[in-house]
């Protein structure tokens, strides 16, 4: 089987090559890849080159598939795995293997298999650990990004507790407690705004911050405070750039209680020590937001670990369960992640997309493997569509369905959008 892909050579060295697939082993299963999220991740992967932890040393001379978060269809099944996997299958991957202690992950470390191709291998580790998981919803793009609400769904039950007079930790939120979303409205910001209001776990109060009044406004009409209210839950959206206290105001919110869990959703010094400040007793902040820098630092305050038992956690990717969580409350509708896709392209838009991404505004880039296409913002198809009748019904679309991204959407763009020819 031959396939197009993204391939990792090196630091900034990203190249779309096309070449043959070995034939699969009996541990071994050919997959079609639909759709693929570029991450951040994927940027601080080509941006390290053979640097970064999970990327092999001759990435120069073995190039790897570059992509995690993707979904496809299984094409061929060895005989291993024949009666766990059939052809016709839909599945997503939960990447963080932990295969016998190796760092090694799809998207990172692998030769033929990563989220940026058109057909990959997948190795019998992924199967022997779980890590092929089945999906029954309509929309590969909802496959794609259950790795990124996985990492969300670990979040939430990363958060942890203590219990008064005994060493025993109680994991996730507090039920009926305060949260506080500090830059709250990136992507991964909105996803943990939808979780919230629908998990079986729910803060009452859930104050999500930022410095921009239109991410703001966007993230209020995607999840509306009535929404919450409907589901118990009270959501606050604060602009905390003009405030000169954000701390007080936030601590007013919450009548002076302070706030439970506290997710810190990029790398700034001043939020985190934000967040440490705004921690009610028993406290728990999360730091989300993976720093490029190892050098890294913010201030915490001491004291209140030590008399007010705050605590800090930081959470790099979800589990396999919460990847399971993720991909059932999709399929289920209890969840619509939709409103993290902002951009949508082909293969072809890949290298620049991942090299140029924290310059480039706005949420998640999802890519249709199979395709030629520009990487195109869902807001700018109106005006492509002047010129082209593909965006403008598109645009049309997506339009019906509240300027999102949706099932509708991807079935037109799989029927018509141009594909790749020699």
């Amino acid at each position: 089987m031959r396939t197009r892909a993204v391939r990792l050579y090196g630091k900034n060295d990203l190249r779309i090559e096309e070449f043959e697939l070995p034939a699969i082993k009996e541990d071994e299963i050919l997959a079609c890849i639909v759709t693929n999220s570029v991450c951040m991740s994927d940027h601080k992967a080509a941006e390290q080159g053979a640097d970064h932890k999970r990327i092999p040393k001759d990435v120069d001379r073995n190039p790897i598939m570059l992509g995690h978060e993707f979904c496809g269809e299984i094409v061929q099944v060895g005989s291993k795995w024949s009666s766990s996997f059939a052809p016709g299958d839909r599945f997503s991957i939960q990447p963080a293997l932990n295969y016998k202690g190796s760092l090694d992950a799809p998207g990172y470390s692998y030769h033929y298999i990563g989220g940026d191709a058109t057909y990959v291998v997948i190795p019998n580790e992924v199967m022997e650990m779980e890590c092929l998981l089945k999906y029954e919803g309509d929309a590969f793009f909802l496959g794609s990004l259950a790795e990124p609400v996985s990492c969300i769904v670990g979040t939430y039950h990363a958060m942890y507790h203590t219990t008064g007079g005994s060493y025993e930790h109680k994991m996730g939120i507090v039920k009926g407690g305060n949260l506080a979303i500090i830059a709250g409205v990136g992507p991964m910001g909105l996803g943990a705004i939808d979780y919230g209001i629908h998990c079986d776990r729910k803060p009452a109060l859930m104050v999500v911050t930022d410095i921009d009044d239109a991410r703001l406004a966007r993230a209020a009409a995607l999840y509306p405070v009535e929404e919450a209210a409907r589901n118990g839950v009270k959501l606050v959206y604060l602009n905390t750039k003009e405030l000169s206290d954000p701390v007080a105001t936030m601590m007013e919110l919450s009548n002076g209680h302070g706030y439970d869990d506290v997710m810190v959703m990029a790398p700034v010094k001043a939020l985190i020590e934000q967040a440490d400040a705004i921690l009610a007793k028993d406290g728990c902040l999360n730091f989300f937001a993976g720093p490029n820098r190892t050098d890294f630092t913010a201030s915490l305050n001491f004291y209140n670990v030590h008399y007010a038992s705050t605590h800090i956690v930081g959470t790099s990717g979800g589990n396999t369960e919460d990847m399971r969580d993720s991909l059932h409350m999709m399929e289920q509708g209890l969840i619509n992640p939709s409103a993290m896709i902002t951009h949508v392209g082909g293969l072809n838009a890949v290298p620049e997309t991942v090299i140029k991404l924290p310059s480039i505004p706005g949420g998640k880039k999802l890519i249709y493997t199979h395709y030629e296409l520009p990487l195109t913002a869902i807001a700018d198809f109106a005006e492509k569509g002047k010129s082209d009748p593909f965006f403008a019904k598109l645009a049309e679309i997506v339009d019906r369905h509240g300027g999102l991204w949706n099932v509708e959407a991807e079935s037109y763009l799989l029927a018509h959008a141009p594909k790749h020819t020699d």
